[in-house]
């Protein structure tokens, strides 16, 4: 039977930003694991994103562009237990080394793996109103 890690690594093909030296371990982590992720989860965190929108009584689908922007910011930062689960199904993907490497500085990666999920979100506004 093969590994989690090995069933895992071929998942995640697309690496991001450049591999140099310099590169803080986050930035590594971020570019080779996190943004792999989130485009591989992509398609499932918009509908998880549009059902929590319904289930919020559906204000989100009338709101301005520019609102709809900030809601799904606000939805992210604030509802803990929404957040949490959204974290969830990407720290699920994580190979047991990379889970290793994401505990040692689990605050700061957390921050980084939200916002980007934000700005993923948010730069796919308009398919999330469909």
């Amino acid at each position: 039977m093969i590994d989690r890690s090995q069933f895992l690594l071929p998942l995640k093909t697309v690496k991001f930003g450049d591999e140099n030296v310099e590169s803080l371990s986050e930035e590594y982590f971020q570019n080779n694991t996190l943004r792999p992720i989130l485009k591989l989860q992509n398609d499932l965190l918009i509908e998880v994103f549009k059902n929590y929108a319904v289930k919020q009584k559906n204000t989100f689908f009338d709101l301005t562009p520019d609102k709809k922007e900030k809601y799904i910011e606000n939805a992210i930062q604030k509802d803990l237990k929404f957040r949490n689960s959204l974290k969830g199904m990407i720290i699920g993907l994580f190979s047991v080394e990379e889970y290793n490497d994401y505990i040692q500085n689990s605050s700061n990666l957390n921050k980084r793996m939200m916002n980007l999920l934000i700005e993923r979100l948010k730069s796919q506004v308009m398919i999330i109103s469909q």
